[in-house]
């Protein structure tokens, strides 16, 4: 399996599992199997009855081994319930899974494992890890999970659930310290590409949990935010910055409407300004239009050069 890294290298070797895979194990109805256990008890107890009414020693050897070979069989009777399977172990071998729910009946020397087939979610804690830039922050994500391949599930880890909490947290952990938190230079970050980091994250869960048989279904950020050590200057500085493009923005308005009005005063011809009366009423415009505070107004009862 070919997957994004983002950076983080190839993928080490303990990541290949083990050479096992799912396979449909060997299985009879359950019901008819069952009903075939019922006669055989029942014959068995008959027949140790007769023979000892008859005092026949092969009726009632023969009832008895009826008798130990119907609870023989019962133990391969295996109910699978909805939403979980049962993988198949003979021998010490992997002998198959059962995926399909109800009454089945398997080798009764065999071990059944019962696993989980359900749709599972995981939400690791917070984590405070440096960014890009070294600044420290807050991170945690949901993992939504299932099992694919029971095989490797079973065999291929240890303790399903913890590994794939522990992979998880370490996916989220890499993904934070690829990226800036926030960027105003073009680079992708945490925060202003959350779509793309959310998918950059569900490859490396993916890459990381592919030994135990795990299908991830969506891997989401749910906490981003810096530490508490510096969230205050970094605060400061986000506004700072909010600031500096509203004022471009608003400089770049006062602009648009100064020489619009320029324009329209030489179309009209209502006014014939030099260009040094040009530059001062570009000055007074700006300072009108980009100015925090109300401006008074002057009225000048003068010519328009006193």
């Amino acid at each position: 399996m070919s997957v994004d890294t983002g950076g983080a290298g190839p993928a080490p070797s303990w990541l290949q599992g083990p050479e096992v895979h799912e396979r449909a194990a060997a299985t009879a109805p359950g019901w008819p199997v069952l009903g075939g256990i019922a006669a055989a008890g029942l014959a068995g107890i008959a027949l140790i009855a007769a023979g000892g009414a008859l005092r026949s020693a092969p009726l009632i050897v023969i009832g008895i081994v009826l008798l130990l070979a119907a609870c023989a069989a019962a133990r391969g009777l295996t109910p699978v319930a909805p939403g979980e399977a049962r993988v198949v172990q003979v021998g010490g071998r992997y002998a198959g899974t059962i995926r399909s729910d109800g009454l089945v009946w398997v080798n009764p020397a065999a071990q059944r494992h019962r696993i989980s087939t359900k749709i599972r979610n995981h939400e690791t804690v917070p984590a405070k890890v440096n960014d890009a830039d070294g600044n420290p922050i807050e991170i945690a994500a949901v993992v939504v999970w299932q099992v694919e391949d029971t095989a490797k599930a079973v065999f291929g880890v240890d303790d399903l659930t913890e590994f794939v909490a522990v992979q998880a947290e370490a996916a989220v952990r890499q993904v934070a310290s690829n990226y800036p938190y926030d960027d105003h230079e073009g680079r992708l970050s945490l925060r202003g590409a959350a779509g793309e980091i959310n998918a950059r994250l569900a490859e490396q869960i993916i890459l990381r949990v592919a030994p135990a048989g795990v299908r991830v279904i969506e891997a989401r950020l749910t906490r981003l935010a810096y530490a508490p050590e510096i969230a205050h200057a970094m605060l400061r500085r986000q506004q700072a910055g909010a600031m500096v493009a509203a004022r471009q923005r608003i400089v770049d308005g006062a602009v648009g409407m100064v020489e619009s009005a320029l324009a329209r005063l030489d179309a009209d011809g209502l006014v014939d300004l030099d260009p040094e009366r040009k530059a001062a009423m570009v000055s007074n415009m700006l300072v009108v239009l980009c100015s925090d505070h109300p401006t008074q107004p002057v009225i000048n009862t003068g010519t328009l050069y006193q």
